[in-house]
């Protein structure tokens, strides 16, 4: 079984923080690899940057903090069905349309978003 959600925290605690052989990336880079370069990909016009007329959705992150904690297995689909889940820590806000959605991992339960066919 495979857990790959936890591969944004990822590039931007190893590749952009913590990576000790070879090269890092910038943490500029790493958010542009995940937002613009992401938004083009898919065609996504409105969307991958801060800016006049863009769709403003925006997670605030404490660099230093950002950590993948270890992944844990869990029984909550439909009949029991098992997968596997992986949390993080840093992540300070998560805006969408101007509204706190995550703070401090805690769900705030509002949802201004919504679904995106791409």
């Amino acid at each position: 079984m495979i857990c790959d959600a936890s591969i944004p925290t990822y590039l931007l605690s190893h590749w952009a923080r913590d990576r000790q052989r070879g090269p890092k990336i910038s943490v500029e880079e790493a958010v542009r690899l995940q937002t613009t370069a992401t938004a083009e990909v898919l065609g996504l016009t409105d969307r991958g940057r801060v800016a006049v007329g863009q769709r403003a959705d925006v997670n605030v992150i404490d660099f230093e903090t950002l950590n993948i904690n270890a992944p844990y297995a869990t029984n909550d689909l439909p009949a029991g069905g098992r997968r596997l889940l992986q949390s993080a820590t840093g992540y300070v806000a998560t805006i969408v349309n101007g509204t706190i959605t995550r703070r401090n991992g805690v769900d705030t339960g509002e949802r201004p978003g919504r679904l995106v066919r791409a």
